[in-house]
């Protein structure tokens, strides 16, 4: 093994050795952080529903990824289920957000980008306790 191999491997250790929960709401504020970023960048060019589905379909796969690597790195899975995780976690959250938003704009009538935003972040975070409970 070389050096370089043996520090990443004890930081690999080092990082999954923390609670899962810390990780997961790490991961859970910069993935919502992005997506929203994403969002707002893309919505003056796009429909609110369609910047959403683009804003989740570009975090899901890495939000995934890293999960399995970190926060649950100690749960072996196989590829397909992996997969099936990340299309699983994308149609939630693409759906959920649609209907989020479609429920605001019926509220509201035409909503600031910045309050879909708030909205869909207020959103995801519900979605996330959902998804953790079901992921463990």
């Amino acid at each position: 093994m070389t050096t370089a191999q043996w520090i990443g491997e004890r930081a690999r250790r080092r990082l999954t050795s923390s609670h899962p929960v810390v990780w997961y709401v790490t991961a859970g504020v910069v993935t919502t952080g992005l997506q929203e970023l994403i969002f707002l960048a893309a919505r003056p060019f796009i429909a609110s529903v369609a910047a959403n589905v683009v804003a989740i379909a570009l975090t899901t796969v890495a939000n995934t990824e890293f999960h399995r690597r970190v926060t649950f790195s100690r749960m072996r899975t196989s590829a397909a289920k992996l997969h099936l995780q990340s299309l699983g976690t994308f149609a939630f959250y693409a759906s959920y957000g649609s209907l989020v938003l479609i429920v605001l704009q019926a509220i509201v009538g035409s909503p600031s980008a910045s309050l879909e935003a708030v909205t869909l972040a207020v959103a995801s975070t519900a979605g996330g306790v959902l998804r953790f409970v079901v992921l463990r």
